[in-house]
């Protein structure tokens, strides 16, 4: 569906996000409409209000009328914020944006129309980013709630997918292995260039080129460096560097690629 006709619609509804976190806060500055910022933290919540240009309050029951609520909270309090809303609230459009909470959490607690939400990056408050470029994966209670919430995916971004709960969870596994874990990596490499006083900057270059090339090519075409070349002499040379959880790490990944490569 056209992004024009997805962001004409949305325009005209009412909406209130339940959270001021990293999530929340890219959401709420993305979408139209936004009408209250509704988060325990009234601190946070204001915060977030002044810079959308809304409403704030820390209390689910003062929550405003809207046509939609986004709860963008962590994963294990998405219950307990859906068991304190009032039922006045209940027969608005309710999504979550979590890759690894199904639209079940909804069941049985009164809601008519629900769905899932999920944007599929990393976020932090104080990094801004291209919300059009964020892939969105998106579930519904029935046909016409997941249209709906289809239409206010594309307000924001031009890449969206209907998911089930499955196709989401598989997702968010590869990201914590794409973005997470490589993260940990950058860190345990930013050690090691801190014992030795280089700038973790000088990884860059290298890093562009690598995501660049598995990005174009394939991640498993990509692979480089000694494990898959099967060089166990280079291999023994950085262990001995190397001691504790670096050593253990060093020696789990290069063992998992030599098993892949070297067959």
């Amino acid at each position: 569906m056209p992004m024009g006709e997805g962001s004409h619609r949305t325009m005209e509804k009412r909406i209130a996000v339940i959270g001021s976190g990293n999530v929340a806060t890219h959401l709420a500055t993305a979408v139209e409409g936004v009408v209250q910022i509704c988060s325990p933290n009234l601190a946070n919540a204001a915060a977030l209000a002044e810079k959308v240009g809304c409403d704030a309050t820390n209390s689910p029951s003062d929550l405003a009328d809207a046509d939609i609520y986004i709860v963008a909270v962590k994963d294990d309090a998405i219950a307990t914020v859906l068991e304190s809303v009032p039922t006045r609230c209940h027969k608005a459009l309710w999504m979550h944006t979590s890759g690894s909470v199904g639209k079940s959490v909804f069941d049985g607690l009164g809601y008519d129309r629900y769905g899932v939400f999920y944007p599929l990056q990393t976020f932090s408050k104080s990094v801004d980013l291209d919300m059009s470029r964020v892939p969105f994966f998106i579930e519904g209670s029935d046909k016409r709630t997941t249209d709906e919430i289809r239409q206010l995916a594309l307000s924001v971004s031009t890449t969206v997918y209907i998911a089930d709960s499955h196709l989401r969870q598989q997702m968010h596994v590869a990201a914590v292995f794409a973005c997470n874990f490589s993260n940990y990596m950058y860190t345990l490499a930013d050690d090691v260039l801190q014992r030795n006083n280089l700038p973790f900057s000088v990884m860059k270059p290298l890093l562009e080129e690598t995501l660049r090339k598995a990005c174009s090519n394939g991640p498993e075409r990509s692979q480089t460096g000694p494990a898959v070349r099967g060089d166990r002499e280079i291999i023994a040379s950085h262990e001995a560097m190397l001691d504790g959880e670096q050593l253990d790490i060093y020696g789990t990944v290069s063992n998992a690629i030599l098993k892949r490569y070297n067959k």
